[in-house]
């Protein structure tokens, strides 16, 4: 199997696809990196994936991966577990990550120490099974992550729907929380979950965070949701990056087909072929 391309990725810096196996360069000069190994002073690759160089180091990032957090990701999870003046919270990566009591806002937006009583109404604030919108804080030794939302702009998620899709498609961007022009606005954790919920209309900042509407959503509000979500299934399913701009593209190639229909291998694999014309003439 190993069709070795010796050499193919030394001499210029684009990315290239590899398979493990694959000899990624016969040169010596080159520092090891993750996804790599040494075979006869061959450096090989050990899983599928992009090769990417930065000076001497050679890493290969794998296609199909958990999420390896980094500190001021935006990250959209699950809380699991409460425990003593922390939550347990799925992200999608190797190990549950951490939201400590010190880390939330309280309500109102007070600054004060956390006290006992703070401790024995965290339920109050978050349980398990409520979806949150994090920024990560930093990251412990054995690569847990240490989540904060110490902003307005994060928090306890309400009504809206959750897709989880592969964390190598989410573009790293400025901003990953987007009121997209269609009526509906989207979160595009790094951690590969994507919430989709209706354009709020005025914050209350008195629940600092913690305040979700369970008012009825109307049709047409579902229905642009729904359409999202299958936009963003059919992008992921053919590998193309998700960041506003595919997923508005994506979203206006869709209108001409019912919302049920996105999902048609033939009818995803024409809008997905749109969609990518749409984003090679905006870049060009």
């Amino acid at each position: 199997m190993n069709k070795g391309p010796t050499g193919r990725h030394s001499s210029h810096g684009s990315k290239d696809l590899v398979v493990p196996g694959d000899v990624i360069t016969t040169d010596t000069g080159f520092m090891r990196g993750h996804g790599t190994y040494l075979d006869d002073d061959n450096l090989t690759a050990s899983v599928a994936g992009e090769v990417e160089r930065v000076d001497k180091l050679i890493c290969v990032k794998p296609l199909k991966t958990r999420f390896n957090g980094e500190v001021g990701d935006v990250v959209v999870g699950r809380i699991t577990e409460v425990q003593q003046k922390r939550w347990k919270v799925e992200t999608n990566s190797r190990l549950d990550s951490v939201l400590l009591l010190s880390s939330v806002n309280l309500p109102g937006g007070e600054l004060r120490r956390r006290c006992a009583e703070d401790e024995l109404t965290m339920r109050s604030y978050l349980q398990e099974g409520d979806l949150i919108s994090a920024e990560v804080q930093s990251v412990y030794a054995d690569g847990a992550l240490l989540l904060h939302t110490r902003s307005l702009k994060y928090g306890k998620l309400g009504q809206g729907v959750l897709v989880q899709i592969s964390p190598s498609l989410i573009k790293r961007q400025k901003t990953h929380f987007h009121h997209l022009p269609c009526g509906a606005s989207i979160i595009l954790g790094n951690n590969g979950f994507v919430w989709l919920y209706p354009t709020p209309g005025q914050q209350d900042e008195e629940a600092g965070g913690f305040f979700t509407s369970l008012e009825p959503i109307s049709l047409s509000d579902r229905e642009v949701i729904s359409r999202l979500r299958n936009c963003l299934l059919a992008l992921s399913a053919h590998k193309v990056l998700l960041y506003d701009t595919s997923v508005l593209y994506c979203y206006e190639v869709s209108l001409s087909q019912q919302v049920k229909d996105i999902l048609k291998p033939e009818v995803m694999e024409e809008i997905v072929m749109m969609t990518q014309q749409k984003l090679v003439e905006h870049e060009g």
